[in-house]
């Protein structure tokens, strides 16, 4: 918005209830300069029209557990239950979106299989870069993840992959980008704040065992990001040209610091 870029975003609710995702019910004073749109990320024909004219597009949405992780995180359903159903076997339950016509929905037959890793995190994305590709955008912005971690089944991360793999293959005319975050937190979402001091205690572990335990502990053992940082360092990789593929924690930091020190010109 600095940048006085026009920005849609869409979401199921448009206008977004504040007090949900944020610690006010007050708008911020940002909330003005953006469009906010109604679309479903399973029905194409919702938010496709509007994709025409853009530059950029980013995805944005996942989950972490096959549940309803947002009521597990109100209280309205345990998060031991929540752990349970993500960690019991399953096959996997996405759908073919390069199979499927320009516009056409991608919900499951099954609609128990929508809050899946492999709709939320895989297809859901893929379906989006397809028509983004359709609608001539110069660029496709996946908020991916920097790694697993011990308490998330495998499928979390390897939907995340394979949603990059397919994006950066069956698009190559896309110039596609891959932002690898480690644990997101921000001031305005007060339950993230001690996950992230612990996500710390757990970088500050890897770094004194020398990354023996890198593997196992994943995302666990890197360096927590503010939100806005991974931000910045969206609009400033969008903005450059040069810059696709995937973009780990450090690059990412250095894309923020780069994005702050314009601003300091």
């Amino acid at each position: 918005m600095s940048r006085n870029e026009l920005i849609l975003l869409y979401s199921r609710s448009g206008d977004p209830r504040w007090d949900t995702i944020s610690a006010s019910a007050t708008p911020p004073s940002w909330a003005h300069k953006v469009s906010w749109e109604r679309g479903d990320i399973l029905r194409p024909a919702t938010y496709a029209p509007l994709l025409n004219g853009a530059d950029f597009v980013v995805h944005s949405m996942g989950i972490l557990l096959e549940a309803d992780y947002k009521g597990a995180i109100s209280g309205k359903e345990s998060p031991i239950a929540g752990l349970r159903k993500a960690f019991a076997p399953v096959r996997d339950r996405g759908v073919d979106p390069l199979a499927k016509g320009q516009g056409e929905d991608i919900k499951p037959p099954n609609p128990k299989d929508q809050f899946t890793y492999e709709i939320m995190n895989r297809d859901s994305a893929v379906t989006l870069a397809k028509h983004a590709v359709a609608a001539k955008v110069n660029a496709f912005c996946y908020i991916s993840a920097a790694a697993g971690a011990p308490v998330l089944p495998q499928r979390y991360i390897s939907t995340k992959r394979e949603a990059e793999i397919t994006i950066a293959n069956k698009f190559p005319e896309l110039r596609g980008l891959f932002i690898r975050p480690s644990f997101m937190f921000d001031s305005s979402r007060p339950v993230t704040m001690p996950l992230a001091a612990m996500v710390g205690l757990g970088t500050a572990f890897n770094g004194l065992t020398g990354n023996y335990f890198k593997t196992f502990i994943g995302a666990a053992g890197v360096k927590p990001l503010k939100v806005e940082t991974v931000a910045e360092a969206v609009v400033e990789a969008l903005g450059d040209e040069t810059i696709k593929g995937a973009i780990d924690v450090p690059e990412i930091e250095e894309l923020a610091s780069k994005a702050w020190r314009k601003t300091m010109l």
